[in-house]
């Protein structure tokens, strides 16, 4: 008996580039210079690779993960072959960095190249007001990939200020710093709130990329 999934759509795609969308939710890397990825991201791969914790570089870095919980489950993947790569059937696009930053929540990073760097960022007392906004900075010249809830939308904020669900929020460009908008009113401490006490502010020269859901609930490090 024939199946559909045995259809010529369904097959490998034969393309020989390093980062290879073989769906828009399936991501093939191929492998000799290292990779970056999410713990956990590695549906299927092939050839002699090894998946490792990856380790801080510093004593620094090792404390502010400690402390935000940023980049504790990123792991390393080295070795020669090709691997494949999803998230929770989410959506994954591509962005080649030149010599620029952006700033991203770990949940959002699917894999980027090891050459790029990344420290743990905080934003101000984000982490106290919402829930615990840590987040990654990830800076230098290669490729990274992301992964969103839905279709992303991209959002010009030099055009007048953005404001943002932080749930809703992929990652901005690197030279944005938002601010907190708190819209908080006395009517939610009795249940008459909207529910969105507070956003995220973008001003000035860059973008910032929105998801079409909250996804999963923001926890603080405590958590």
């Amino acid at each position: 008996m024939r199946s559909p999934i045995f259809d010529q759509a369904n097959h490998r795609d034969p393309s020989t580039d390093r980062y290879v969308l073989e769906s828009s939710k399936l991501l093939r890397v191929g492998l000799g210079p290292d990779i970056v990825s999410q713990k956990g991201a590695m549906v299927a791969y092939r050839g002699n690779l090894d998946f490792a914790h990856q380790g801080s570089k510093g004593m620094g870095q090792f404390l502010k993960k400690q402390l935000t919980g940023e980049g504790k489950n990123l792991m390393k993947v080295s070795g020669q072959g090709e691997t494949w790569l999803a998230i929770r059937a989410q959506e994954i696009f591509l962005m080649e960095l030149e010599n620029e930053g952006l700033t991203l929540n770990t949940e959002h990073v699917l894999a980027f190249d090891a050459t790029l760097h990344y420290e743990p960022k905080m934003l101000g007392n984000a982490g106290l007001m919402a829930g615990g906004l840590f987040n990654l900075e990830v800076g230098g010249s290669g490729m990274l990939a992301v992964v969103s809830d839905g279709t992303p939308l991209i959002l010009d904020a030099s055009q007048g200020p953005i404001y943002t669900d932080p749930q809703a929020t992929v990652c901005w460009s690197a030279n944005l710093t938002p601010t907190i908008k708190n819209d908080f009113k006395m009517g939610s401490l009795i249940g008459r709130g909207s529910g969105e006490s507070f956003q995220l502010a973008f001003h000035g020269p860059g973008f910032v990329i929105i998801q079409p859901s909250e996804g999963l609930p923001v926890l603080s490090a405590a958590s």
